[in-house]
């Protein structure tokens, strides 16, 4: 049974939100929905200044805390280890909104939350989530972590350095950023600038 997971080499990224755009047209979410985030972060006083942009999403949680406090069941970990809510279930009642150790989720417009899926359907077909294809720069990587020759176990063998957001939640989280500068830092402690949000009015 494949682990899959998803990296993501930061010093590729540019910013231009295709990633976010396909996964919205993809996933056909409401106006003013997202499942995916971007972060800009910029320290230093001009002209001596450094920066990243991030983009944030589900971390498919090994240890998911929001499947943990899930009252009816509707989120839950596949054993593929894909995190996934059934919408039938779900009650909205946010109680995994709130244990997101990330923020990641959203009440979407019909009740029930909603979040990144690693496009489930794609890979069911053999194809990757619809961010990774679209991406221009070949930042993000999908596969199996535990395939020898899968792309995200080789896009995370061959980074400088490989990290996952606030490790200390022992949330175990399978979205690794790689080549980072900023990532558990005391810069990525001071508030970034949203550049796009999740499900507005969702939390």
């Amino acid at each position: 049974m494949p682990r899959y997971a998803m990296s993501i080499d930061v010093s590729r990224c540019i910013g231009c939100q295709a990633c976010m755009v396909a996964c919205k047209t993809e996933n056909e979410l409401p106006p003013g929905a997202f499942r995916l985030r971007m972060r800009s972060i910029v320290t230093g006083t001009f002209p001596n200044l450094k920066g990243e942009f991030r983009m944030e999403q589900c971390y498919h949680c090994a240890n998911a805390p929001c499947v943990n406090v899930c009252p009816t069941g509707a989120t839950y970990k596949r054993a593929d280890g894909i995190v996934v809510v059934d919408a039938e279930k779900c009650i909205g009642c946010k109680a995994c909104v709130t244990a997101c150790p990330y923020g990641m989720r959203y009440i979407h417009p019909e009740g029930y939350a909603d979040k990144c899926t690693f496009c489930e359907h794609r890979v069911a077909a053999g194809r990757v989530p619809a961010c990774v294809e679209t991406c221009p720069t070949h930042a993000r990587a999908f596969g199996d972590l535990d395939g020898a020759t899968s792309p995200v176990r080789q896009a995370i063998a061959d980074a400088d350095s490989h990290q996952v957001v606030k490790p200390e939640t022992g949330a175990q989280p399978k979205l690794f950023h790689l080549n980072a500068r900023f990532v558990n830092t005391e810069t990525d402690e001071q508030k970034p600038v949203i550049v796009s949000e999740l499900g507005k009015g969702g939390h």
